[in-house]
C-alpha cells in the first residue's frame, strides 16, 4: 500500500484551531522545529506506529495539543545545524526505557534534573568529608592517615566527577550560589532553581550520613578518647573534632570579622573562574576542560585559607549542618559562625559574577568553535527529546483507532 505523504503535509501545516477535540498537525509562523520535514515526519509515523493511514488524517488527542504548540511556537535558533548522530540512531534503548524516556522529558524532567543536582553534591561532598573523616581521625589516633593536600585532591576529584556525570543532565550548578546567580543572569526559572536547591542540600545530607555510618567505629572511639581525656566540650565541635569531619566550625577564639573576609574573597575568586568557565567566547577555556579549573580553584583555596575557616559552598554547609545536629543535637549547630558559612558564598559569588560581567565579558567576541559544538548539542538533544514525545503519544494515540479508520 502506498503513502500520500502530501495529504499529511497539508494537514501538517493546515492545522485544527486550539479549541477543536482533536488536533491534526503542527503549525508555526517560525517554521518547524522537527529537524525533519512533514513528509519525512509521515514516513516516520507509519513506521512507527506500523498502520496504514493513507490518505487519512492523524488524530493527535487533545492532551497533546498543548505540547505540540510548545514546540511549534519555539523560535528558530540562529546556530548551524550539523548532522548529528543520536544515541537512539546507532543504540537503540530496550522498550522499556524508551518508554521511560518519553515520560520523563515530558513529565519528569525536573525530577531527573534534581537527582543529577543531588547526586552531584553526594560526589564531591562525599569525597572531601571522607579524607577529612581520616585526617582526624588519624590525627586523633597519632597516625598519618591524611593530610590538607590530600584532603584539596579529594575535593577536587569530587568536584571533577560531579560535572562529568552530573552536568550534562542538569547543567552542573551543584551549589545554590550557582543556582541563584543563574536566575539573576540568564533567567533561569526561579521555582527550578529553588528545586534545586534542596536537591542540593539534601545530596550533601545523605554524603555526610552515609560517610558517618561508614567511619562510625572509629568516630566512636575518638568520642571515647576525648570523653576519657576531658576534652570532650572543648575538642568535638571544632575543626579538630569528630563533628568537624562533617559540619564546618572555627578555632576557639578566631575572630568572626577575619574568617567572614576570608571566606567571602576565597568564594569571589572561585565564582570568578566558574563565571569565566561559562563565558562561551573564552578561547582559553574550552568546555571539556572546565571541570578541571573548577575544581582547581576550590583545590588552591582549601590548601591556602581552609585553616581560617572555609565553606565555599552552602548546600555543602547546610547539609551536613543538619546531619550533625541529626547525630550530636543543637549543639552540633556552630553558633554564630553558621550563619557566616551558609550564606557568604551567595553574595560573593554574585559579586564576582558582576565583577566578570562590567569588567571583562563582552558581547561583541566571537563564540568559540567548540561553544557552539556544545550549545548545537543541546539545541538538538532538546529538539530529539520533544520530538520523541510527540511521536510516541502520537503512535499511542493511532494503536485505538478502530481498522476503519487504519484503512483506506
Amino acid at each position: 500500500m502506498s503513502y500520500d505523504s502530501g495529504a499529511f503535509d497539508r494537514a501538517f501545516s493546515n492545522s485544527n484551531s486550539p479549541q477543536s477535540p482533536h488536533f491534526r498537525g503542527i503549525s508555526s509562523p517560525h517554521g518547524n522545529l522537527f529537524p525533519i520535514g512533514p513528509g519525512d515526519l509521515f514516513s516516520v509515523l507509519c513506521e512507527e506506529t506500523k498502520n496504514p493511514i493513507d490518505g487519512v488524517l492523524l488524530q493527535v488527542p487533545r492532551p497533546l495539543l498543548s505540547a505540540c504548540y510548545e514546540i511549534a511556537a519555539m523560535p528558530e535558533h540562529v546556530l548551524p545545524r550539523p548532522d548529528f548522530v543520536h544515541l537512539a540512531d546507532v543504540h537503540p534503548r530496550p522498550h522499556v526505557l524508551s518508554m521511560w524516556e518519553r515520560r520523563r522529558h515530558r513529565q519528569a524532567h525536573w525530577f531527573v534534573e534534581c537527582v543529577a543536582e543531588a547526586m552531584g553534591v553526594f560526589l564531591y561532598v562525599y569525597a572531601g568529608v571522607g579524607s577529612t573523616a581520616s585526617y582526624i581521625v588519624g590525627t586523633a589516633a597519632k597516625e598519618n592517615l591524611s593530610s590538607p593536600l590530600q584532603i584539596g585532591f579529594a575535593y577536587a576529584l569530587g568536584i571533577v566527577f560531579a560535572l562529568v556525570t552530573c552536568g550534562s543532565t542538569s547543567g552542573g550548578h551543584f551549589n545554590p550560589a550557582v543556582s541563584i546567580a543563574f536566575v539573576l543572569f540568564k533567567k533561569f526559572p526561579p521555582l527550578k532553581a529553588l528545586r534545586y536547591i534542596i536537591a542540593q542540600i539534601l545530596g550533601a545530607y545523605i554524603a555526610c550520613m552515609l560517610v558517618y555510618v561508614q567511619w562510625n567505629s572509629s568516630i566512636k572511639g575518638v568520642e571515647a578518647g576525648l570523653i576519657a581525656e576531658g576534652a570532650y566540650d572543648t575538642i568535638m565541635f571544632s575543626p579538630e573534632g569528630p563533628a568537624g569531619i562533617f559540619a564546618l566550625y572555627v578555632l576557639p577564639g578566631s575572630k568572626l570579622g577575619q574568617v567572614f573576609l576570608n571566606e567571602f574573597v576565597c568564594d569571589f575568586v572561585i565564582g570568578l573562574i566558574i563565571w569565566a568557565c561559562l563565558d562561551p567566547t573564552n578561547f582559553l577555556i574550552p568546555p571539556a576542560l572546565a571541570p578541571w579549573l573548577v575544581s582547581s580553584a576550590y583545590t588552591m583555596v582549601i590548601w591556602g585559607f581552609s585553616p581560617v575557616g572555609l565553606a565555599t559552598n552552602t548546600a555543602r554547609d547546610l547539609g551536613a549542618r543538619f546531619m550533625t545536629m541529626s547525630i550530636w543535637g543543637i549543639k552540633a549547630s556552630g553558633g554564630t559562625y553558621a550563619a557566616i558559612a551558609a550564606l557568604t558564598n551567595i553574595p560573593a559569588t554574585l559579586c564576582a559574577i558582576m565583577f566578570y560581567e562590567v569588567f571583562l565579558a563582552d558581547s561583541s567576541r566571537v563564540i568559540t568553535q567548540a561553544h557552539v559544538e556544545v550549545i548545537t548539542g543541546h539545541l538538538a538533544h532538546s529538539e530529539h527529546s520533544e520530538q520523541k514525545v510527540v511521536l510516541g503519544a502520537i503512535r499511542q494515540s493511532t494503536e485505538s483507532y478502530s481498522p476503519e479508520e487504519k484503512e483506506v
